[in-house]
């Protein structure tokens, strides 16, 4: 969910292949308790031709499975959740007082800690593999996902980091970061975003050390997997570590949007929890899901080297809830620069209430663009990322208003609509026009469709 609010010449970004060599300037991020470095990420201009991508110090040859843009290598080391008074900033940092707060070691100190400076660039292996995604699964997909080359691509979520810092010998923390995938253009969507995770394992004495005679219970069994448990998972265990977290959560939420709040529990699946769930809220009368949790896989747990422990993990969006929060309308304005949008967080305390005042609402512009389509593997999503590579941030919504199939040639031609909009400042029919057709010209160059302009 990123976006550049300077209009940029349509001849910038006119493919959506990345250059021979695009290099970007910066230091490493490294994992640290609540720390991070920001890293500078202007490209160097005229690198010499290769088939190298250089991103945060690191060389990534580039393959068949190379997919990522300029756009989006743009926005790599922005880190906003880390930029002081950015609503994505507030947001990490209320989350954080509350869990070490209300979430005490044996110490004194905090239980959870803080990792919110971690590389976005991770291995297939950290992004799925090490989270027992099936090879075949629909999330590997290179439509839906940034790839560097086969072996790396941007983290599609903060999930990627579990298995290494639960290996590092961590029992509960929250991994904080910037998180890229492929997707639909509209008001809440944007293929850079922010995440959250959290991540808390038990052991046998931690689970049950409050129950009353539960000396006997034990974390597993040699059972059967059911839609409530894992087979190596005891009913008792399962339903604890439930409990445990539906707590926390619900704390959470009524922390961050008062007391009263309405909550509810909707059972989902993800390949690396069991039981799944997704959390939605009623916020001002409407239902709005705001995360998804569940119970650990234990083979993960017991790859990760914490085999005598059993666990719970969340992941949330921060845009998400800081777009309900301060009721903020569009996902591209937090990365707008305007003052008169970055002013209204700057506040004394990061618990201050906060009321967005919108910018001023500049009219829209509306485009169609039709074409027939190569061939059975075109993505929509191929569209929109050129798109959005050549028009930016100045495009509002990209939505399919028709799709034909001709009678004859069983060619089958899609018609998108392309809303226009520039969040400071009202936009011309010829600057318009001139990204338009330069859309038009890269759909053919590089997607091979046959225009009917």
């Amino acid at each position: 969910m990123a976006m550049l609010w300077k209009f940029m010449r349509v001849a910038k970004y006119s493919k959506t292949a990345l250059a021979p060599k695009v290099k970007v300037r910066g230091i490493p991020t490294h994992s640290r308790h609540s720390s991070s470095k920001s890293v500078p990420s202007d490209f160097a201009a005229n690198t010499p031709c290769s088939n190298t991508v250089e991103l945060l110090g690191k060389a990534y040859p580039q393959d068949d499975y190379s997919n990522v843009t300029e756009k989006i290598l743009s926005k790599v080391g922005k880190n906003l959740h880390n930029k002081k008074h950015h609503p994505l900033w507030l947001i990490k940092e209320q989350v954080k007082d509350h869990f070490y707060k209300q979430y005490i070691g044996r110490r004194g100190t905090p239980l959870f800690s803080v990792y919110d400076g971690l590389s976005p660039v991770v291995t297939i292996q950290q992004n799925f593999d090490s989270l027992l995604i099936p090879q075949n699964h629909a999330s590997r997909r290179k439509e839906d996902n940034y790839y560097l080359n086969r072996d790396h691509m941007l983290r599609a979520h903060t999930s990627a980091h579990q298995w290494d810092l639960i290996h590092s010998g961590l029992d509960a923390f929250l991994a904080v970061g910037d998180v890229y995938r492929r997707d639909t253009i509209d008001n809440t969507h944007y293929p850079v975003f922010h995440q959250m995770e959290g991540v808390r394992l038990f052991s046998c004495h931690e689970l049950f050390s409050n129950i009353k005679d539960g000396e006997g219970l034990q974390l597993f069994e040699q059972g059967h997997r059911t839609a409530h448990k894992q087979e190596c998972h005891t009913m008792e265990a399962v339903r604890l570590v439930e409990f445990n977290l539906k707590q926390v959560l619900t704390k959470l939420m009524t922390h961050i949007f008062g007391d009263g709040l309405q909550v509810r529990w909707v059972n989902c699946y993800f390949p690396f929890t069991h039981p799944s769930f997704e959390m939605e809220i009623n916020f001002r009368g409407e239902w709005l899901e705001v995360l998804g949790c569940g119970v650990m896989e234990q083979q993960l747990v017991n790859s990760a080297g914490a085999q005598d422990k059993i666990g719970w993990a969340f992941g949330l969006g921060l845009e998400r809830l800081a777009m309900i929060l301060y009721d903020i309308p569009d996902i591209r304005l937090f990365w707008s620069e305007d003052e008169r949008f970055l002013k209204q967080f700057i506040v004394p305390h990061i618990w201050q209430k906060i009321k967005f005042q919108p910018l001023s609402r500049y009219p829209p512009l509306i485009n169609d663009i039709s074409f027939w389509l190569p061939s059975e593997t075109y993505s929509k999503n191929d569209f929109y990322d050129l798109a959005r590579t050549i028009g930016g941030d100045l495009i509002e919504k990209v939505v399919l208003v028709d799709e034909f199939t001709h009678p004859k040639t069983k060619k089958v031609s899609h018609c998108y609509r392309i809303i226009y909009r520039h969040p400071e400042r009202t936009l011309t029919q010829d600057e318009v026009h001139r990204i338009h057709q330069a859309i038009e010209e890269s759909a053919v160059r590089e997607l091979g469709v046959e225009g009917r302009f």
